[in-house]
């Protein structure tokens, strides 16, 4: 919603974005592995003629194994649809990031700043710093979903088997990955030479209150149901807000007459996204020490990946 909610690490928003690339990868993987059969010996629809061993072709080729039905073969393109797709789905995953980059760049936050490498001036104000690389991969993303929308809609009413219809899939595919490829590169050196802000970004902490549903946990474990914690945080947060002030801002008599049971460990939790970060302990969250074993876990899969990368090059 663009609306303040809970604090959280930059590094474990950036192993969001980590884990939609490596499913990403995954797919493309099962791009590859979906396409690995040997189409030869289908002839024009019905098979070949001549006593052809397939089986041994696909060997001596390096295909995994042979395409079972020759008029299938000789039509599909669901592998052309599933890369296509796979290709959207990484570009929609870097439109995301780049809008998300773009937003934190403005002045008005300033959590983050581009290097110049990959942003431009206007042509009429001379104070501008535009996000145009990221711009540029938000709008390539719109252009291969469209290409995905149109192969689909090319293949829904073909008979079988071959149509000259299908001679349209080698633009879109082939537009798809090397605009994918590229997208890729440049969002890699885009996040490298980020500027990170981590000042602006705590300044922005004390701002939206962040800790309220902190506030709540604290009240809960102190033994009041959430849902009464909730009505009395809120009723707090409107009162901040009609007075002017944050959570630092008030006095012990100002938070007990909205909140009879305020005291010091309520005190504490309203004004630390330190602690509030922290606290966030389980599998998966925000708290240093999970990020930490995420960031550890990142490590280990990009280096199977490399190995696996490497070997299929090496074969």
């Amino acid at each position: 919603h663009l609306q303040p909610a809970q604090p959280i690490l930059f590094a474990h928003y950036l192993l969001a974005y980590f884990e939609m690339l490596m499913r990403d990868v995954r797919r493309l993987q099962e791009c590859y592995a979906r396409v690995d059969e040997l189409p030869m010996g289908a002839g024009a629809l019905a098979g070949a003629a001549f006593p052809i061993n397939r089986t041994r072709l696909a060997r001596d080729l390096g295909f995994a194994r042979v395409a079972r039905n020759s008029l299938d073969v000789t039509s599909d393109r669901d592998f052309v649809c599933d890369l296509l797709f796979a290709c959207s789905l990484v570009l929609v995953h870097l439109s995301r990031l780049s809008e998300d980059f773009i937003f934190y760049s403005t002045p008005a936050l300033g959590f983050i700043e581009l290097h110049d490498a990959y942003a431009t001036g206007s042509s009429l104000m001379p104070q501008k710093k535009n996000a145009d690389t990221l711009e540029l991969i938000r709008g390539k993303a719109a252009r291969i979903l469209g290409g995905l929308t149109s192969m689909l809609s090319l293949l829904k009413g073909l008979p079988l088997a071959y149509d000259r219809d299908l001679q349209e899939d080698k633009e879109v595919l082939f537009s798809a990955v090397d605009t994918t490829s590229d997208c890729l590169v440049l969002a890699g050196r885009v996040v490298a030479t980020l500027r990170v802000r981590a000042d602006r970004m705590r300044e922005a902490t004390a701002l939206g209150f962040l800790t309220a549903t902190d506030i709540a946990d604290a009240l809960v474990r102190q033994g009041t149901a959430f849902a009464q914690a909730h009505e009395q945080v809120g009723r707090l947060v409107r009162y901040c807000v009609e007075h002017n002030k944050t959570f630092a801002d008030l006095t012990l008599q100002e938070a007990r007459h909205v909140i009879p049971s305020w005291d010091k460990t309520l005190a504490k939790t309203a004004i630390s996204a330190e602690l509030s970060v922290r606290n966030k302990n389980a599998t998966g969250g925000t708290a240093p020490g999970q990020v930490s074993r995420q960031l550890a876990i990142a490590n280990q899969a990009l280096k199977r990946l490399w190995k696996d990368i490497a070997d299929v090059s090496a074969s």
